[in-house]
């Protein structure tokens, strides 16, 4: 996963770095956006206007900030609440629109 995004993008969701990733990796939670493990191609672009510095490069991951990088995963790979089956790859989030649910880790954020 080249690129992830941690907790300072919860209930804040700018969205910008949406608009300049140039393959759609990045998907929308209820309270947070997810960038997608296999999608992204490792370009950078949504980091560098991400205004709340929530976007992290995976190369770059100390203790506290790895749960946020793994959790970004299980959005993709886990059956998340309210849903049937996992999100998995679905090419692109023009195709599935906001998902309006999060991962349990950020859905028990206060």
């Amino acid at each position: 996963m080249p690129y992830f995004i941690g907790e300072p993008c919860t209930d804040v969701m700018d969205k910008s770095c949406m608009e300049e990733c140039p393959v759609d990796a990045i998907y929308e939670g209820a309270r947070k956006l997810y960038i997608h493990p296999f999608e992204c191609v490792d370009c950078g672009a949504c980091q560098s206007v991400c205004p709340m510095e929530a976007i992290s490069n995976d190369r770059r991951v100390d203790e506290t900030t790895r749960i946020h990088l793994e959790d970004n995963a299980v959005f993709f790979s886990s059956v998340l609440p309210g849903r049937d089956v996992p999100l998995g790859s679905p090419g692109g989030a023009v195709h599935t629109g906001p998902i309006g649910v999060d991962t349990p880790l950020v859905a028990a954020r206060d």
